[in-house]
């Protein structure tokens, strides 16, 4: 291979690689540019904790914001203002959990809490104090455990 050819390969590879970089960026958030449906997430379920941390996870055609609060409690949001993961290490409000999950758990699994939860496309999943992952449809309805 001559040079000129490695050298035009090497500023594609570069290029491309610039592209790639620039398509998936973490950005810090200031508290006072948070968008005001995740300061209202907070002030509504959490009112006795403060948001220590905020960071913006932009891809190409979708983002995320990741926030933690004090008591090592970490909400992420979609770019559409919906709740997709909250997790803790202690009991979480009742208030972020479906009605249909609170009551499985209430009657299969009374001597827990759920300290994470997680929606997917699919599915909403789970995890008790226990260790025990749970995973349940788009309507609450129990699917299974995650092995």
């Amino acid at each position: 291979m001559d040079s000129k050819k490695i050298i035009g390969n090497a500023i594609i590879t570069t290029a491309l690689g610039i592209i790639v970089l620039r398509s998936k960026k973490v950005k810090l958030v200031y508290l006072d540019q948070l968008p005001s449906f995740i300061h209202e997430f907070v002030k509504l379920h959490f009112s006795t904790r403060r948001i220590l941390k905020a960071v913006q996870h932009r891809k190409l055609f979708n983002g995320t914001y990741e926030v933690l609060l004090d008591g090592e409690i970490r909400l992420a949001f979609n770019k559409r203002g919906q709740l997709i993961e909250i997790e803790g290490n202690s009991k979480l409000p009742n208030s972020v959990i479906p009605s249909k999950i609170l009551d499985f758990i209430a009657i299969n699994y009374p001597d827990n809490v759920i300290i994470e939860w997680e929606l997917e496309k699919k599915y909403q999943e789970i995890e008790l104090d226990s260790g025990l992952e749970l995973i349940f449809d788009l309507n609450g309805e129990f699917l299974g455990l995650d092995y």
